[in-house]
């Protein structure tokens, strides 16, 4: 009995020696395993941080945020992707943004000079047209008023610039730079813009000092002639940043422009005339008949044309009062007027 519990002793030690052993081995796997753990939750981890940007950028396109627009707040995406201004693509592109569509009016062609290689959203059709290109922001200045604003409202959030920005291209470019959350773009445009004015209004004056200056559109169709004020949106720039003298009728006048008849062209007593089709342009085979008109006998005795002083402008720039076109008409008349 005794041998026998010896036996079972020596056995139970024989057994630990070779137990424990197997037992580090395992347990130093199992060491090196959990060492490489850390990478793998490392790896993990990265997945996970990864994994929450995205939902971070995700989240981001989706948050919103209220801007206060002509006809109340708004909710817009804090990050919009596609963006559709309705006839403000000119500050758009100066922000450096590409919209989804341009605007276009069959009657008045589109912003030509902006050289946008996008889809044409004619204004006059129907919106679902716009509604295809799926916009996550609309903007839109005064053109559209509260009926056109509600049409925008139901294909994606719309902001309509308030009212009192629109005479001045500076603040429509602030303005729409606040909303797309990039105003120091705006802030870099803007001090390259004044800095060029200041110095292309220093020699617009000493070149033509206190001479009166006309704008007028040829009026193709009807073969009419519209003078443009100074409160003109889109040449108002000439005088009250640009520095040059209006004509008496254009100071005087308190409405954007007016029809005037061939006849009242000599009783406007300028010095230089600024004119420009109201679509096409000067080559334009239907415009050939109404611009004959500008080579007739009561133009040509015209003091202006006589010196020289008659300038052909490109419509589509002249025809739009945003910052692009702004600094186009400055270069226009430096090359037309500086000698």
């Amino acid at each position: 009995m005794v041998k026998w519990g010896r036996k079972f002793i020596w056995a139970t030690v024989l057994l630990l020696v070779f137990t424990i052993p197997a037992a580090c081995a395992t347990s130093n796997n199992s060491a090196d395993s959990s060492a490489v753990q850390p990478a793998n939750g490392a790896a993990e981890a990265t997945a996970g941080s990864a994994s929450s940007g995205a939902g971070d950028s995700a989240q981001a396109e989706a948050a919103t945020r209220t801007v206060a627009g002509e006809f109340g707040d708004v909710e817009i995406p804090v990050s919009p992707q596609r963006i559709a201004g309705i006839y403000v693509e000119d500050y758009l592109k100066a922000l450096g943004v590409t919209p989804v569509v341009q605007w276009y009016h069959p009657s008045w062609g589109k912003q030509d000079y902006l050289g946008l290689d996008v889809p044409e959203f004619d204004i006059t059709g129907s919106i679902e047209a716009l509604l295809e290109k799926e916009p996550d922001l609309i903007i839109v200045d005064g053109g559209a008023d509260a009926a056109k604003f509600e049409q925008y409202s139901k294909v994606a959030p719309t902001y309509r610039l308030p009212e009192r920005v629109l005479q001045d291209s500076r603040q429509v470019l602030t303005a729409i730079a606040d909303a797309l959350g990039v105003p120091e773009k705006a802030e870099a445009v803007l001090e390259e813009y004044d800095q060029k004015v200041a110095d292309g209004k220093a020699k617009l004056q000493q070149a033509a000092g206190q001479e009166k200056v006309a704008v007028i559109r040829l009026n193709v169709a009807d073969k009419t002639f519209a003078l443009f004020g100074i409160k003109n949106r889109y040449t108002g720039v000439i005088y009250d940043q640009f520095g040059l003298t209006p004509v008496p009728m254009a100071a005087e006048m308190t409405e954007y422009q007016t029809i005037i008849s061939e006849e009242l062209i000599p009783q406007l007593e300028a010095d230089h005339i600024i004119v420009f089709p109201d679509n096409g342009g000067w080559d334009t085979a239907e415009n050939q008949e109404a611009i004959q008109i500008l080579d007739g006998p009561l133009w040509k005795n015209l003091p202006a044309v006589k010196n020289g002083n008659i300038y052909r402008m490109e419509r589509s720039h002249w025809q739009s009062g945003a910052i692009t076109a702004n600094s186009m008409k400055l270069d226009d008349l430096l090359e037309a007027m500086v000698k």
